[in-house]
């Protein structure tokens, strides 16, 4: 005890410079995070955390930097050469992690996407849930996260979807010949709506389209658009199984081809 005690007399100005300094970087942090979310979210610039990540580095960056000298006794310039020349040794080690970091301000800044957008990446159909230094979190139907390179986005084809044209569910169905369509209309939209109720789009109306015409009948469909928490062969189940009961539903379609004489 005597020992650490003597050896905070002798450093107290040390460390009480470092605490202060480390306690105004970290106030200084929760502060400007805060300021840059309010304003990235009133402006067109969209948030995420890459912004608040850059920052919170600059600013400890800066706070490190103030107490290297009186503190530790430590040139900055000399940690700065160091790392000039030690930067191109970094620079091939980290190829993958810069090129990520680069490809997410260009995909920010470009306003290619940003959170909350539904987008289609490689086969993956999700919402951007969020844009850090080396990756893009997409959050799937199933509550699956789908985490993808940001260069890797760089490099693929994306597609920026509605959510009506990602939820899009068709049923397919025959009406018998010679029924009254705009009765089937009515009727098809009745059952479907009562039987996907909390499953559709509020927003989206459910639609019938009759298609075309076959030895059995007018083929139809019936359109529903699933919400991005229901699975669509969640809504196709329900529709189809509110149709089948249906009687202006011609049963024999889907027995197949019609038999020979």
């Amino acid at each position: 005890m005597d020992v650490i005690t003597d050896w905070l007399q002798q450093h107290a100005g040390k460390v009480i410079l470092l605490v202060i300094v480390m306690a105004i970087a970290m106030i200084a942090t929760k502060v400007v995070v805060r300021v840059t979310n309010e304003v990235l979210g009133r402006a067109s610039i969209p948030n995420a955390s890459i912004f608040a990540n850059i920052l919170r580095v600059i600013i400890w960056a800066a706070a490190i930097t103030i107490v290297l000298q009186p503190v530790f006794g430590v040139n900055p310039t000399t940690i700065l050469a160091a790392l000039g020349v030690g930067g191109v040794a970094i620079s091939l080690g980290m190829q993958d992690t810069i090129a990520n970091i680069i490809s997410g301000f260009g995909l920010m800044l470009g306003k290619v996407i940003q959170p909350g957008d539904l987008v289609r990446i490689q086969g993956t159909t999700g919402v951007v849930k969020d844009i850090t230094w080396r990756q893009t979190v997409i959050l799937e139907r199933g509550g699956n996260q789908m985490v993808i390179p940001n260069s890797v986005l760089n490099t693929s084809s994306l597609e920026k979807l509605t959510q009506a044209s990602e939820g899009y569910v068709p049923v397919p169905f025959t009406v018998a010949a010679g029924s009254d369509l705009k009765q089937v209309e009515r009727r098809a939209l009745d059952v479907v709506n009562k039987a996907t109720e909390g499953m559709r789009l509020e927003n989206v109306p459910t639609l019938v389209k009759f298609t075309g015409f076959t030895p059995y009948g007018i083929t139809a469909e019936v359109q529903v658009y699933a919400r991005f928490d229901v699975f669509p062969s969640t809504a196709a189940d329900a529709a189809a199984r509110a149709l089948a009961g249906a009687d202006f539903i011609e049963q024999h379609a889907a027995a197949g081809p019609i038999a020979a004489e």
